[in-house]
Formats: C-alpha cells, sequence, structure tokens
C-alpha cells in the first residue's frame, strides 16, 4: 500500500478535527452556552472596538475555555465508555477534569471583566 502524501495526511487531520468540533457544538449543553457566550463577547468586541492586544487575551481565553471543555467532554465519554456504572475512581477523574473548565472559565471571565468593566463605567 502506498505511502499517503503529507498534504492529504493533513487535510484529512483537518477534517476529523472540523468534524469534533461539529459534533461537541451538536451534541453537548454546555459548549452550546459557551459558543452563546462567545458570540455576544465578540459582539461586545466589535462594539467597543477593543484594541489588538485585548482581542487577543479574548480570543486566547475563549479558545482555552472551549478547547478545556471539549477535552473535558472526551474524557467524561471515554470514562463512561471504560465504566458505565458509577466507580469512584472515574468519579475523580470526572471531577477534576470539570475543575480544570472552571479554572479556565474563572480566568476568562476575569479576562472578559478587565477588558469591559472600565468600557462599561465609562460608556
Amino acid at each position: 500500500m502506498p505511502k499517503e502524501s503529507f498534504a492529504l495526511n493533513r487535510i484529512r487531520s483537518v477534517g476529523y478535527a472540523l468534524k469534533g468540533a461539529i459534533l461537541l457544538l451538536k451534541t453537548e449543553a454546555s459548549i452550546k452556552v459557551q459558543f452563546f457566550i462567545c458570540i455576544l463577547i465578540t459582539a461586545l468586541g466589535f462594539y467597543f472596538n477593543i484594541s489588538s492586544s485585548e482581542w487577543i487575551f479574548q480570543i486566547f481565553a475563549i479558545g482555552m475555555v472551549m478547547g478545556i471543555e471539549g477535552l473535558n467532554t472526551a474524557v467524561e465519554k471515554i470514562a463512561d465508555y471504560i465504566q458505565p456504572e458509577f466507580d469512584v475512581k472515574i468519579g475523580f477523574i470526572k471531577d477534576v477534569a470539570a475543575g480544570a473548565v472552571m479554572i479556565v472559565s474563572i480566568a476568562a471571565s476575569i479576562v472578559g471583566c478587565i477588558i469591559y468593566l472600565p468600557k462599561i463605567f465609562n460608556w
């Protein structure tokens, strides 16, 4: 069997990643809420004409929250697949993954407050 070209392999990988992102948005309620918040905050960024630096921090914060939420979902799905019944160790793993989402969400919220509270108070 001939080896697949590097370019074709990359295109196929991007396709799998896109499929995963779409599955995440279609199936997970929490990511739907976060996506809505992402759209809202992005609109606020345009409304308040935030700086390039603020855009960088905002995009990074949104990407971190949504990316870690995707990893949390993957951890939960694989844990449920491995052990469908209640298990203390699986519960610990799932709680830690959810905690990671919470930590990144708090950090993203702080970034949002730093960017938008001064703009809202000066509005």
